[in-house]
């Protein structure tokens, strides 16, 4: 046990340390500072950034537990995210950053008006602390608990345990959002991704070490013909994932989460200029090519271990095989990974609902002429509001663990459809006008509402995006062309100074698609 405290403590004090010595010579009192980082990262940081906000413990068990039931299909929502990274770094970051944005809201602004703005902002931070928060919080209260068995140790009720658990977790990654701003997430979350690559990969290695005998690629060879279906990377018709949904809606969902969601954009918005924003977006789709082996691979190998005997809890599968791979002494320092997860993933959504919050709502629906000073000051304040709020409804997830974790996924493709869909017709069709903009976002709420919730229609989630998706264009065009033109047509304005893209921008984004299409030609 001595050395499962040692590398508990002894990784997450480095992580501590090293971000509080980066930022020693800081002093956050502008917007730009606090909020933007200072307009100072660069694209290594950027990419360990958005790789640990996207990547937490409801990845390590969720996906691996869905790879050990479904195969390696579900390996899509992972490869296809470098096309979209792309996508964003060549098309998107540079109009996002050309125009001096903070926020995604701020744009709709700039392009229609402000109360898209005000409705969109609103709905997202709303999302980001009622839904996404405190399921991070609960699972990674679930992994600590487990490896530490606090519920012994304290003589308490293991929801008693949970509950604190969750408290600690919470009060931790608030002090990295709240008084370090967007630069102190940045910098510690590079330092966890580093962890989080390095004991992620140790559990597939060892287990394939151990089954090959010495040798990791005769322990692959040996799971590979144990199941060899579950490698085959085409989805069926009928499977949890068919391959058609590579053409509908889930490219519409990889463009959404990587380009236009604020918890992972703000990191490009920080960046010291577009050639290091460029960097960060392609780096992170390198990195997305590598993260199946840390939460798909494991669980191909737990297929072999267990082979079906937990089909109906798929989710014990992942702390089941660190448990039989892991020596002991290792525990400690996976621990400290899995916590770190948990914070980077969720101090960076507190950071970007609190951003969204004081530029999109308090200044511009309460106070316009608010100064820097108070603008951080709110920043503060709502973040510490913001994590109670998120604390507080994190031990519910606990009535209804699976439920509503499926519920609150649903929920969240109400917003991100319709959001995604303005955004687009925004930068790209000037002939959409305000009310197709605000028809389209309506609309898109209402369908997806009635054909998820109400109707019963047999038709397969993603597909259901990819449809949404053309409707609410259909509507925006028609509304647009019929409803009269708007009086102020406002199409974004880009900055004065031209900012210089990468030069290598369109190379690396080419040998990224052509990667990512290569590992579907192999795995099929």
């Amino acid at each position: 046990m001595f050395y499962t405290y040692l590398g508990f403590f002894g990784f997450t004090l480095f992580v501590i340390f090293y971000t509080t010595y980066k930022l020693r010579k800081d002093r956050f009192t502008t917007s730009k500072g606090y909020f933007l980082a200072g307009k100072s990262l660069t694209g290594p940081i950027i990419a360990g950034s958005m790789i640990l906000t996207n990547i937490s413990t409801e990845h390590l068990i969720g996906m691996n537990g869905s790879s050990y039931k479904n195969g390696i299909i579900v390996i899509a929502w992972e490869v296809t995210s470098a096309i979209a990274l792309v996508i964003a770094a060549i098309y998107f970051i540079p109009k996002f950053m050309k125009m001096g944005l903070t926020t995604i809201p701020e744009f709709l602004e700039r392009r229609f008006d402000g109360a898209i703005r005000s409705i969109v902002a609103l709905l997202l931070m709303s999302s980001f602390v009622i839904t996404l928060l405190p399921i991070v919080l609960y699972t990674g209260a679930i992994n600590i608990e487990s490896v530490f068995d606090f519920s012994k140790m304290f003589h308490i009720t293991k929801e008693q345990s949970l509950i604190y658990t969750v408290l600690v977790i919470g009060i931790m990654g608030s002090l990295y959002a709240i008084f370090g701003g967007l630069k102190a997430v940045a910098y510690s979350d590079s330092i966890n991704g580093i962890g989080l690559m390095l004991g992620g990969l140790l559990i597939p290695a060892i287990a394939l070490y151990q089954i090959g005998n010495g040798n990791m690629f005769e322990g692959l060879s040996t799971v590979y013909d144990f199941a060899p279906d579950k490698f085959d990377i085409i989805g069926k018709p009928d499977s949890v994932l068919p391959f058609s949904v590579l053409f509908t809606g889930l490219m519409i969902n990889q463009l959404y989460f990587w380009g236009m969601n604020q918890a992972i954009i703000q990191r490009a918005f920080g960046a010291e200029n577009l050639v290091e924003a460029q960097k960060g977006l392609i780096y992170t789709g390198i990195l997305k090519l590598f993260v199946p082996a840390i939460i798909v691979l494991p669980g191909l190998i737990a297929f072999y271990y267990f082979q079906d005997q937990f089909y109906e809890t798929p989710d014990l599968i992942y702390p089941m095989l660190v448990k039989k791979v892991l020596p002991t002494y290792l525990y400690g320092f996976f621990a400290a990974i899995i916590l770190g997860a948990v914070l980077s993933t969720f101090n960076s959504v507190l950071n970007s609902a609190s951003t969204i919050f004081c530029l999109d709502i308090y200044k511009k629906l309460i106070d316009r002429n608010a100064s820097d000073k108070k603008l951080v000051k709110y920043g503060k304040m709502s973040s510490v509001v913001l994590a109670i709020i998120a604390i507080a409804v994190a031990p519910l997830v606990a009535y209804a663990p699976e439920g509503l974790y499926q519920l609150l996924q649903q929920l969240n493709g109400i917003f991100f459809i319709p959001i995604s869909s303005i955004i687009i017709a925004g930068i790209f069709f000037k002939q959409i006008t305000t009310k197709g903009a605000k028809a389209g976002l309506f609309f898109g709420f209402t369908f997806y509402i009635l054909a998820t919730f109400i109707l019963d229609i047999d038709i397969h989630f993603v597909h259901l995006w990819g449809i949404e998706f053309v409707l609410n264009f259909i509507i925006m065009f028609l509304v647009s062309k019929y409803a009269g033109r708007d009086r102020h047509l406002n199409p974004y304005v880009e900055k004065d100074i031209e900012e210089k893209s990468w030069s290598k921008v369109n190379i690396a984004g080419a040998i990224l698609v052509f990667l990512t299409i290569l590992i579907y030609i192999l795995l099929s």
